[in-house]
């Protein structure tokens, strides 16, 4: 029998640092500019930094702590990671799953190209879904 709760002590502590980074990248971009034409080289490594974070904050969360949330309730629970998001709406883990298998989706784009006119459009998404993901920081430390 697994352990969850070193488990998940071991997949919050991950976590924490990892929002800690996005909350740093966070501040940076707040005020960048996301049209291209106004971007320059280190306006874009600062944006691929916080496309990186914001990434790295979705896998750990949705693929690593939620689901280890929903195992410790459930062990034999099984299925698909909209299972998994739609199980954490269930145990008051997230308000809204629709909202996070959209996130998942600009994730996942993160780590494929997108054209330069999708480019401004996506930032600000990314850019506005970030407050979802920082908000993580109250729950996942109840």
């Amino acid at each position: 029998m697994k352990d969850y709760k070193t488990l998940l002590q071991q997949q919050r502590d991950k976590l924490n640092k990892a929002l800690a980074h996005l909350e740093y990248s966070y501040k940076k971009v707040a005020s960048l500019p996301t049209e291209e034409n106004k971007l320059n080289e280190e306006t874009l490594e600062v944006w691929e930094s916080f496309c990186a974070r914001f990434s790295r904050v979705v896998d750990l969360f949705l693929t690593r702590y939620l689901r280890t949330v929903v195992l410790e309730q459930d062990p034999a629970f099984t299925g698909s990671l909209r299972d998994f998001v739609n199980q954490g709406e269930k145990l008051g883990l997230i308000s809204d799953s629709n909202t996070w298998m959209h996130i998942r989706e600009l994730r996942n784009i993160t780590a494929h190209e997108y054209t330069s006119e999708d480019l401004s459009q996506f930032l600000s998404l990314l850019r506005n879904y970030a407050s979802n993901l920082l908000s993580l920081k109250t729950i996942i430390n109840l």
